[in-house]
């Protein structure tokens, strides 16, 4: 039997009570390290998905603007955002978006809708088929459907017949449904027809829908008069001059409050009845066209293609804040009269430089200033409001440029001059918490610079650059061959 040696008994045993101790130190550090962990993730999923998450998409897809944020802010009921789609067929993009409206109001509650599930569930909102990653906003007993495909903007290319997407426009048409079910009364806009009028392109009938402004037709040539429902009317650069009993009837309408969006586009063809509304009003348009002299006030080699300057007002609070032109291709100056009403009040929205000058013989072979023609600066957008007793205003913007409503001249300036239109609209008829969140290009976006930059960076790129280049190798040439 072997004998058990007291003195190494009691040094092992020491040494188990350490061990023990150490191992129970260390299970104890862990544990507590363990609980952290758990409680730091806990308290993560609270805070808000857009200060731990970072949109690092280049057109912050997944980020709500200024606009949205306010529309949220200002809530005063319960809407819920019922996003439709099978489980599995989710749309990262609209996820992202959603739990981004939730974070920013107590009174967004987003939840999912499953069709497969709850296959009679949409038919409550839509007799129609509601595609998956649809949202249906409801408030109350109002609701209104976003469609997957108007979140969507795609053009065919028909080298390929294939179709791309251009442009997501979740944000817009989320925040201007949440508009639509929480506003109660939404406005009508009349434009007048009859006279061989600019027509409003589809792209831009999206962005006044966007704001929740119905479009209607107006002929003042059958109607005894505006109607009594026209939150404003639109004038929209007729070819063919109105009679004169239009004229009363658009006078009339608007001495008793009424609101008008007014352009006009160059025509050799005098407009006295169209002119009266407008002289009625203190303002005039200035004979020929206004091609500008500063070469920072226009693009692509042409002066007839202006950037004028946003002067700052209410209608442009968000356009001049920030980097954003306008472009207004063949426009004609504005011009106050000498005498007008002491009650009119009248605002310059857009600007020439003191270079600007309107060609007269708008036939002339040169584009240089030649006599005759005008001196500026010229005003090419105007807002007038007077007020006509009872709490009520008249209230007009004037645009000189049918272009300013031309796609093509809109996307030239990635969607500024759409925005300076709803912009005028939700002012005048009195809405402006509606909504004009631009699309968000998925493509390159354009870049506009004036003629000016156009013209040194040519220089610096074809002659300053490769002859520095030149010199440059040059010297390291020569230094090398004196070692």
């Amino acid at each position: 039997m072997k004998k058990i040696n007291c003195k190494e008994y009691f040094s092992n045993r020491k040494k188990n009570r350490k061990n023990i101790k150490n191992g129970s130190y260390s299970i104890g550090i862990t544990a507590v390290i363990i609980a952290i962990i758990i409680v730091l993730n806990l308290v993560v999923q609270e805070i808000p998905v857009q200060y731990r998450e970072l949109d690092l998409s280049e057109q912050k897809l997944y980020t709500i603007g200024d606009q949205t944020k306010k529309v949220l802010r200002e809530l005063k009921e319960d809407v819920t955002l019922y996003y439709i789609v099978q489980d599995g067929r989710e749309s990262s993009d609209i996820e992202r978006l959603l739990e981004r409206y939730q974070d920013e109001s107590s009174h967004i509650k987003v939840e999912k809708k499953d069709p497969a599930l709850s296959p009679n569930f949409t038919s409550q909102y839509s007799q129609e088929e509601v595609s998956d990653n649809s949202i249906i906003v409801v408030c109350g007993d109002r609701n209104k459907v976003v469609s997957y495909n108007t979140m969507y903007q795609s053009d065919i290319d028909y080298t390929t017949y294939s179709s791309q997407v251009t442009g997501f426009d979740g944000e817009g048409q989320i925040t201007s449904a949440i508009d639509y079910v929480t506003s109660e009364d939404l406005p009508t806009m009349y434009v007048l027809q009859g006279h061989e009028e600019a027509a409003i392109s589809t792209d831009l009938k999206d962005a006044i829908a966007k704001q929740n402004i119905t479009i209607a037709d107006l002929n003042l040539l059958t109607a005894d008069a505006v109607p009594e429902d026209a939150d404003a009317i639109c004038i929209l650069a007729p070819a063919k001059d109105i009679s004169k009993e239009e004229a009363d009837k658009i006078i009339g309408y608007l001495e008793g409050g009424g609101k008008a969006l007014i352009v006009s586009s160059y025509s050799p063809e005098k407009m006295p009845n169209f002119a009266s509304v407008l002289e009625n009003y203190g303002v005039k348009t200035c004979e020929g066209i206004v091609l500008e002299g500063d070469q920072n006030h226009y693009i692509s080699n042409n002066p007839t293609y202006i950037l004028p300057n946003i002067e700052s007002n209410e209608i442009t609070s968000e356009l001049s804040s920030g980097n954003n032109y306008i472009l207004m291709p063949v426009a004609q100056g504005i011009q106050t009269l000498d005498h007008y009403r002491d009650s009119l009040k009248i605002e310059n929205i857009l600007t020439t430089s003191d270079d600007a000058y309107s060609k007269v013989n708008v036939e002339s072979s040169t584009l240089e200033k030649e006599e005759g023609d005008i001196s500026g600066p010229f005003t090419l957008g105007v807002s007038i409001t007077e007020s006509v007793g009872e709490g009520k205003e008249t209230q007009i913007v004037y645009y000189s440029s049918e272009s300013l409503f031309s796609d093509q001249t809109n996307q030239m300036v990635s969607g500024s001059n759409f925005q300076l239109i709803t912009d005028s609209l939700g002012w005048m008829c009195e809405h402006t918490e509606g909504v004009s969140v631009p699309v968000k290009s998925m493509e390159l976006s354009n870049l506009t610079i004036s003629a000016a930059d156009s013209s040194f960076w040519s220089i610096f790129c074809i002659g300053v650059l490769p002859v520095a280049v030149l010199l440059l190798g040059g010297g390291i040439w020569l230094k090398r061959r004196k070692q």
